[in-house]
C-alpha cells in the first residue's frame, strides 16, 4: 500500500516499490502523453522518465548511467539522475547531498533565486508502511493552470499567473537518509525575474529563514542572524561559552526561565549584554544607557541599523508613546514609531525608562537625536504630558509637537464618565479635534459643545483647551502629519504594545518582544514590496491617464487612497470657475456633495503647474485632495505634477536616499567634510549590504564591486606614494 499526504496522491512505494498503478497509467496514456502524467502522478513520472524526448542521462557521482525504457524497479534502484533542458546550474544540484526535506527545499529555492523563479512544494511518496518520505517534488511557482483563468499576453508573465510551466526537481531519499536529485527539468515557458529583483521572490523568505537562527533565537535576537557560533558572540559579551548559558545570561526572562520579582543588577546587565551582542552583529546598531546619581543603570535606548535607514526615508513624522508601563518593575516602555511608504507602522527605536522625569525625557530625546544624525522630525505625536512637552521644546525646537487624538480620547473616557456614551457629544468633540475647517469654526463648535452639555466648569476640558494648538486640526493645517491621525492608521498606532505588555512581563522579555515585533512589521513591509513589484494594480477607471500614472508611481495602499480622493473629486464635487488677473492662473470654488455647504478654493497655474487648496490636504498628508484633482480634470491634465508626488509614498521611496550624489550640493558638502563623508559612506554601504543579503548572486556582485574598488584605491595610493604631489606639480 502507498501512504499519501493532503497535497495529492503520490504513487511511490517502499523498497521494492509498488508499481501496478504506475504501469497502468503508462499503458493508458501512452508515451506521447507522458508529460501531462508527470503533473498528475509523481510516481508515474518516475516510470516514464526514460520515454521523454529531450531527456539526457547524466552520470551521478555515486552510480552508473540512466538506461532508456527501464522498468520502475530498475529506475528506483539506479543512482543516475535525468536532466531535461538547460544544463546551467544543474551540476551543482546533482552533486549536492542533503539530509532532510527542509534542506532539499532550501537547496532548490537557492537554485530558483539564482535562476529567477519562485518555488512551490509538490507531491511526495513514502516508503511502504511508513511515514518516511521516499521521493519529493518541487515545482516552479507557475506550474499548472488555475481554474477559469485565461492566459493572455498581458498576464502571462505576472508572477501570480499559472502558465503550466514544467520546470521541476525530484529528490529521492535512501535508507541512510541521504536526499539526492534524481530528476531535473530546467526550462521555463515564461520570463524569469531580473537579477536586481530576485530578492523579492516569494520563496526568498523561506531561504532567508533557513539561514537564520532557530525560532527561539528569532525571538531572542529579534530575527537577526548572528553570523557565528554562540561561543563567538559570547566572547564579546563576557558570558559563558555555551548556548544555553548565554541565552540565560542575555535574557533571563525569556523562554520559561525564572523571572526576577524586581529589577536587579543582573537583569540590567543582561540587557546591556544583549545590546552589545546586537552591536557586534549590526555595524550600525546604536544603544545608550543613562546612569543615576548612584552610578546604577536606569534608562536604556536602542535602535538597529535598519531603523536608521527607515528614519532617513520616513522620519518626517514620529509617534512617541510613553503610556506602556511594566507593573512588575514600574519601568516605562517607550517606542519611537512612524509610518512607511505602505502606510504601515515602522520602528525607529525603543526606550526603557525608570521614571517620567524631565531629566529622563531630555536624556532620551537627545540620545534619539544623536542616533538619527541630529535630524529633527517635522512633527512628533505624544500623549498629554507637560513634563515631556517641556523636554521636546528643549531638544526639538524646530519640531511641531502634537498631542495624539487617540490619547485625548482615552483620557476622555476616564475624565468625562457617562458623557462618553452620548453620540451627540462625541460627534461635536470629534469635530473639534479634526473636523473644523478654520479656527473660527473650531471656536464656535467648542463653545456650543460646552453650552449644550454644561461643561464650562470642567477642569480637564479647560486645561485641554489651553493646549488646543497641539491637537486641533484646524490650527495645524500646514503641518505634515503623514496621516497618522486618520483611520485605520490611528487604531494601529494607538495599540502598539498592547499585545506584549502585561503585569508579569520582565524587562529582558520586553526587549526580546520589541525586537520580535519589529521583525514582524518588517516582514509585512517586505510582503507589500513584493506585491508592488510583482502584481500590477488594476485602476477602477481603466483608461484614466492620471489614475494609471498614480498606479505606476505610488505603492498599492497609497494608490487606493489616491483613487478614493480622485473619485470623490471627479464624481461628487461641484465647481464654479472664478476670474483671475493672471491668464495662466485659474480659480475654482469646490463644493463636495453630501458634505454640507463647505466651499474650498483651488488655484491652478497652468504654466508652473502649481496647485493650492484651502483644505491644505497636500500640506498635511502629502497627497492631492479631491478638490485639486477635480481642477486637474477640468483642465484635462493627465499626469500628477511632479512637485506633488511625495517620494515617501512612492514605490521608489528607499531608492537613492543614502547616496548624496543625487543632490550636488549635499554631495559636495559630503566630500568636503571628513565626518560627513564617513557618515554618508557608511549608510550608503549599509543600505547596499541590506539589499543584497537575501540572495547569493547579489552578495557576490556586491563583493566583486568592493574588491574592484579596493584595487582602484590601492593603485591610487601606490601612485601617490611614488609620485608625491610636490613633485607632480
Amino acid at each position: 500500500m502507498v501512504n499519501t499526504d493532503g497535497e495529492g496522491a503520490g504513487a511511490g512505494g517502499g523498497d521494492p516499490m509498488c508499481v501496478d498503478e504506475s504501469a497502468a497509467v503508462v499503458a493508458e496514456l501512452g508515451a506521447d502523453q507522458c508529460e501531462g502524467a508527470r503533473l498528475q502522478d509523481s510516481g508515474a513520472a518516475v516510470s516514464i522518465e526514460g520515454a521523454r524526448e529531450g531527456e539526457v542521462p547524466v552520470s551521478h557521482p555515486g552510480g552508473g548511467m540512466r538506461v532508456r525504457g527501464a522498468t520502475v524497479e530498475e529506475a528506483e534502484n539506479e543512482e543516475a539522475p535525468t536532466v531535461q533542458g538547460s544544463k546551467e546550474g544543474a551540476e551543482e544540484l546533482l552533486l549536492k547531498v542533503v539530509y532532510s526535506e527542509e534542506e532539499a527545499y532550501k537547496l532548490y529555492c537557492d537554485y530558483g533565486h539564482r535562476t529567477g523563479f519562485s518555488v512551490r512544494k509538490g507531491k511526495q511518496s513514502y516508503f511502504t508502511g511508513t511515514k518516511r518520505i521516499r521521493t519529493k517534488d518541487y515545482f516552479c511557482s507557475k506550474e499548472g493552470l488555475k481554474e477559469a483563468e485565461k492566459l493572455t499576453d498581458e498576464n502571462f508573465n505576472d508572477p501570480h499567473t499559472r502558465t503550466n510551466c514544467r520546470a521541476m526537481v525530484r529528490f529521492r531519499a535512501n535508507s541512510q537518509g541521504e536526499w539526492r536529485v534524481i530528476r531535473l527539468v530546467s526550462d521555463h515557458n515564461h520570463n524569469l525575474v531580473r537579477p536586481e529583483e530576485r530578492h523579492l521572490l516569494r520563496s526568498a523568505k523561506s531561504l532567508i529563514a533557513g539561514r537564520s537562527c532557530s525560532a527561539a533565537d528569532a525571538v531572542l535576537y529579534g530575527g537577526y542572524q548572528l553570523g557565528g557560533a554562540p561561543s563567538q558572540m559570547a566572547a564579546s559579551t563576557s558570558v559563558a561559552n555555551n548556548a544555553e548559558t548565554q541565552r540565560q545570561d542575555l535574557l533571563p526572562g525569556f523562554s520559561g526561565i525564572t523571572r526576577t520579582s524586581a529589577v536587579g543588577t543582573g537583569e540590567l546587565q543582561s540587557i546591556v549584554s544583549h545590546l552589545k551582542s546586537r552591536a557586534n552583529v549590526d555595524g550600525m546598531f546604536y544603544w545608550d544607557v543613562q546612569l543615576d546619581r548612584a552610578g546604577r543603570m536606569s534608562n536604556f535606548f536602542w535602535r538597529d541599523g535598519r531603523s536608521r535607514m527607515d528614519y532617513d526615508c520616513f522620519g518626517d513624522v514620529v509617534v512617541f508613546d510613553s503610556t506602556y508601563r511594566l507593573n512588575k518593575q514600574n519601568y516605562i516602555v517607550a517606542p519611537f514609531v512612524g509610518v512607511n511608504h505602505h502606510w504601515q507602522t515602522t520602528m525607529y527605536g525603543c526606550a526603557l525608562l525608570a521614571d517620567d522625569s524631565m531629566a529622563s525625557f531630555t536624556w532620551l530625546f537627545k540620545s534619539f537625536l544623536e542616533a538619527m544624525g541630529n535630524r529633527q522630525p517635522r512633527s512628533i505625536f505624544t500623549n498629554q504630558d507637560q513634563v515631556m512637552s517641556n523636554a521636546i521644546e528643549e531638544v526639538f525646537p524646530n519640531t511641531c509637537h502634537r498631542i495624539a487624538h487617540w490619547h485625548i480620547q482615552k483620557n476622555a473616557a476616564s475624565r468625562l464618565g457617562a458623557l462618553n456614551a452620548s453620540k451627540a457629544f462625541n460627534k461635536m468633540f470629534t469635530k473639534c479635534m479634526q473636523g473644523c475647517d478654520s479656527e473660527a469654526e473650531f471656536e464656535g463648535t467648542w463653545a456650543a459643545m460646552l453650552r449644550e452639555f454644561k461643561l464650562q466648569d470642567n477642569k480637564w476640558l479647560s486645561k485641554l483647551y489651553k493646549l488646543k494648538q497641539k491637537w486641533c486640526g484646524a490650527l495645524n493645517k500646514c503641518t505634515f502629519d503623514g496621516g497618522v491621525e486618520n483611520e485605520p492608521q490611528c487604531d494601529s498606532l494607538s495599540n502598539i504594545f498592547t499585545c506584549i505588555v502585561d503585569k508579569s512581563t520582565s524587562l529582558s522579555t520586553m526587549v526580546a518582544a520589541v525586537d520580535k515585533l519589529t521583525e514582524d512589521w518588517r516582514e509585512k513591509e517586505f510582503d507589500e514590496d513584493v506585491r508592488c513589484c510583482q502584481r500590477p494594480l488594476s485602476c477602477i477607471i481603466k483608461h484614466s491617464d492620471i489614475l494609471n500614472h498614480a498606479a505606476k508611481v505610488y505603492t498599492h495602499r497609497i494608490y487606493k487612497l489616491f483613487e478614493t480622493y480622485f473619485l470623490d473629486g471627479c464624481g461628487a464635487t461641484k465647481f464654479k470657475a472664478l476670474p483671475c488677473e493672471d491668464s495662466d492662473t485659474y480659480r475654482f470654488e469646490m463644493t463636495m456633495q453630501g458634505r454640507g455647504s463647505r466651499v474650498c478654493t483651488v488655484h491652478l497655474n497652468m504654466s508652473t503647474m502649481q496647485l493650492t487648496c484651502s483644505c491644505s490636504q497636500f500640506e498635511t498628508m502629502g497627497l492631492l485632495c479631491p478638490h485639486t484633482l477635480k481642477a486637474l480634470s477640468i483642465k484635462n491634465v493627465g499626469k500628477i505634477p511632479e512637485i506633488y508626488i511625495l517620494k515617501r509614498w512612492t514605490r521608489d521611496a528607499k531608492q537613492w536616499v543614502f547616496n548624496p550624489k543625487q543632490y550636488e550640493s549635499s554631495f559636495q558638502e559630503c566630500m568636503d567634510d571628513e565626518a560627513g563623508y564617513c557618515n554618508h559612506a557608511m549608510r550608503y554601504a549599509y543600505d547596499l549590504v541590506m539589499k543584497s543579503e537575501g540572495q547569493e548572486e547579489l552578495r557576490r556582485s556586491l563583493w566583486q564591486a568592493l574588491e574592484s574598488g579596493e584595487k582602484e584605491l590601492e593603485k591610487y595610493l601606490e601612485n601617490a606614494t611614488q609620485y608625491p604631489q610636490s613633485y607632480a606639480t
